[in-house]
């Protein structure tokens, strides 16, 4: 498989490097002044890109344009990161290529697939979707969820023959993330959301543990070997060990406990 990509920052060039790792080959065309991603975070980008073939083109000009569709005759799949109106503007839509290109299958992920021109990055959809909660987010959900469809979406491209195309939105993905908070599974007090005591996150002696005993069984033997009541609130009995003994102790009797990592 041999893929053209314009798209910049996570979603695109995480995909990319996945492909890449399966045996893709893969040239990334970058505008003049680089990716975002390179000024903000060079280690990630550099693995992202280790195998990756990286240009920079003006695609305001003719003669960046050309050199992009020099590039596009032994393509496979292109893929851009792009609203829908620049690709319409710059004449590497869907539509405008299928001319020029008719073998090409093209893939065009945005921030939302009912709002294709709408402005927005990974904050916004995760802010829309009901996943901020008044602090910034430890992790890039929309993003690398997108990331996750925009690779299946090029498999499956493939498979559809050429001159297939695909959308992939970031809001798009992130609205399925957080189903379960619209359905009350995690909203404070729900059945993910604190309601169960064998279903939360608890202070130790040094640390903090995860535990996640919902089925019955894992949830009998966790209070067997407690040797408490089921059902019984558990802080307490988390103080007495730290969380690296306690994440032994459930190693030891088959529980999922795992202490909480802290990164620095």
């Amino acid at each position: 498989m041999k893929i053209v990509s314009l798209a910049l920052n996570l979603p695109g060039p995480v995909a990319v490097a996945r492909l890449v790792a399966e045996g893709a080959a893969a040239i990334k065309i970058e505008p003049p002044w680089g990716d975002p991603l390179a000024g903000i975070c060079k280690p990630w980008y550099d693995e992202l890109h280790a195998h990756v073939t990286t240009e920079r083109l003006d695609l305001k000009t003719a003669a960046g344009i050309d050199a992009l569709k020099t590039r596009l005759k032994s393509a496979d799949v292109f893929i851009a990161g792009h609203r829908l109106r620049a690709l319409v503007r710059l004449g590497l839509d869907a539509d405008s290529l299928a001319t020029e290109f008719p073998a090409l299958r093209h893939l065009n992920i945005v921030g939302d697939t009912s709002q294709p021109d709408h402005a927005g990055h990974d904050l916004n959809y995760q802010a829309r979707a009901g996943l901020v909660q008044g602090t910034l987010p430890l992790t890039l959900a929309a993003d690398m969820a997108g990331a996750e469809r925009a690779h299946g979406a090029v498999l499956a491209l493939m498979h559809e023959g050429p001159g297939s195309r695909r959308v992939v939105g970031l809001f798009d993905a992130v609205h399925d993330l957080a189903a379960p908070l619209r359905y009350g599974l995690t909203v404070p007090g729900g059945p993910l959301g604190g309601a169960n005591p064998a279903y939360g996150i608890y202070a130790t002696k040094e640390g903090r543990v995860a535990i996640g005993a919902l089925e019955p069984h894992f949830r009998a033997r966790l209070y067997d070997a407690l040797e408490l009541p089921d059902g019984s609130d558990l802080s307490i009995t988390m103080l007495t060990r730290t969380a690296a003994e306690w994440e032994q102790w459930a190693l030891n009797k088959d529980i999922p406990l795992v202490e909480v990592s802290a990164f620095s």
